[in-house]
């Protein structure tokens, strides 16, 4: 199964993500703010990274931008309540896909499929 790396400032939704993408085999690290998923990015081995848009320190358009320059082979799924111009920001950039919080777990699942399906999963 993928290695997978979410970044969201709500112990919630990372709570949630990681005990669903558990259940289902992959290997999951968190990261608690953008600087956070940043440095957590470059350093580690992920196939694909859920990163909320709107959170401290560095924005998910932001973790995007600096993660893909170094990892282009990176896949990531921006998530965010209110998606705005950031998310079509990052969208434009090359995300993956966006999902709108609260999503459906069949929703991440279908879509992290879809992904994995075209990725080298590590």
């Amino acid at each position: 199964m993928a290695s997978i790396l979410i970044i969201d400032d709500s112990k919630i939704i990372r709570d949630l993500l990681s005990e669903y993408l558990m259940d289902r085999g992959h290997r999951v690290d968190e990261a608690v703010d953008g600087q956070d998923g940043i440095d957590k990015a470059l350093s580690g081995n992920y196939a694909v990274v859920f990163c909320d848009i709107h959170m401290p320190k560095k924005n998910g358009y932001q973790v995007y931008t600096e993660v893909s320059a170094a990892k282009p082979e990176l896949r990531f799924i921006m998530t965010d309540s209110l998606p705005d111009e950031l998310a079509g920001m990052a969208k434009a950039a090359g995300a993956c896909s966006c999902l709108t919080k609260p999503f459906d777990l069949d929703q991440v699942f279908e879509t992290l499929k879809q992904i994995l399906s075209t990725a080298k999963t590590t």
